[in-house]
């Protein structure tokens, strides 16, 4: 299962990934609040305090700049397990799907 995100998270999530690819390097909150027009600084770290914990986003507590996308769609590793979920044993798929489980596949 894929991970949801709002329209607003997602919006934030393309700004960060868009400035990262011009700028070398990431936006500060203000620059987030004014690239969207949000309503204030607090309204940005909501929003990328979600994207932290929903784990499409990392962030080092205390330090500029250092907002980093991280791959949150897994294409390729759900592909990898539909793969060998099509060939495996019972005990092997009972592995799968707890693992699937934990990644949110």
């Amino acid at each position: 299962m894929a991970i949801k995100l709002t329209k607003k998270q997602l919006a934030v999530l393309n700004f960060i990934e868009d400035f990262m690819e011009e700028n070398g390097l990431a936006p500060t909150y203000r620059e987030i609040m004014s690239g969207l027009e949000l309503a204030s600084v607090s309204a940005v770290a909501e929003h990328v305090d979600n994207l932290v914990e929903k784990g499409v986003l990392k962030k080092t507590p205390g330090a500029a700049r250092t907002l980093e996308v991280l791959d949150y769609k897994h294409e390729d590793t759900v592909e990898l397990f539909r793969m060998k979920m099509a060939t495996c044993t019972e005990d092997e798929k009972k592995v799968l799907e707890k693992a699937m489980e934990i990644l949110d596949l």
